[in-house]
């Protein structure tokens, strides 16, 4: 089993921001939320990781409903990673990894060995053990990234909720970071603009507009020019990379 949706709406404020959505990662699936700004893929993640109450249907961790699952057990289980992670507090690379560790603290405290060897796993993970000490105001875009992620690991998920992680990051940190992602032995889903990352990385892809999906599938099957031009309004022509096996989008100009 693993993280669920079934057909799960959420208004929020009045506006209807998740419409119906049903969503069934496969275990150790990379799947990729896309659409345009607005169309629901962080207010869906939001919804899965019980953050807030759907208005109606059910996420379920284990087919069990999330409402009814406390907050320790589920962050246990699910992890997440926004895209403007910040802190007021500058702490080091290590004290950010080592928060993931807290829904494993009983109120007597943690077993400090056990902590330990699970932050010095994430951060090795994520390329910055030899960085543990430094200060949170002296990491780049990219390295904060790896930070929050190592937090993430440290959690000891099964399921991994990434929203836009590659925001703000060079071409080269960008596929550095989904390299890092997609070989993680944990479901992943991950809301992203590019589409090309999308194809590259995503095992499936769930293309939301106005917070309903409008296509689900492998990304060979979903990035067509006809969703592209309905989905985003913009002219595209899609190949598929013969050698790589997956679609390549070519924008056209629009002047």
């Amino acid at each position: 089993m693993t993280l669920h949706a079934e057909n799960v709406t959420w208004n929020r404020g009045g506006a209807l921001v998740v419409d119906g959505v049903t969503l069934h990662p496969e275990p150790g699936q990379t799947v990729g939320l896309l659409g345009p700004n607005g169309s629901g893929k962080s207010s869906l993640l939001r919804v899965l990781h019980g953050l807030v109450k759907p208005t109606a249907g059910l996420v379920t961790l284990d087919g069990v409903d999330l409402v009814s699952v406390g907050r320790r057990r589920i962050a246990r289980s699910v992890a997440s990673v926004t895209q403007h992670a910040e802190t007021d507090v500058d702490i080091t690379v290590r004290d950010i990894a080592r928060l993931g560790r807290i829904p494993h603290r009983s109120g007597l405290g943690g077993d400090t060995a056990t902590d330990d060897a699970a932050v010095e796993r994430a951060l090795a993970h994520v390329g910055l053990l030899d960085q543990a000490g430094r200060l949170w105001h002296t990491l780049s875009g990219g390295e904060r990234q790896r930070a929050q992620i190592a937090r993430a690991l440290a959690q000891e998920p099964r399921e991994l909720l990434l929203d836009e992680p590659t925001n703000h990051l060079d071409i080269r940190h960008q596929l550095e970071l989904l390299d890092l992602v997609c070989a993680l032995p944990l479901t992943t889903v991950i809301a992203i603009h590019d589409l090309n990352l999308a194809a590259m990385y995503c095992d499936s892809v769930v293309v939301l507009r106005a917070g309903r999906v409008v296509a689900a599938g492998a990304p060979s099957a979903v990035l067509t020019a006809e969703l592209i031009a309905d989905v985003y309004g913009v002219a595209a022509e899609v190949t598929m990379d013969a050698e790589r096996g997956y679609p390549v989008v070519t924008f056209t100009r629009s002047g």
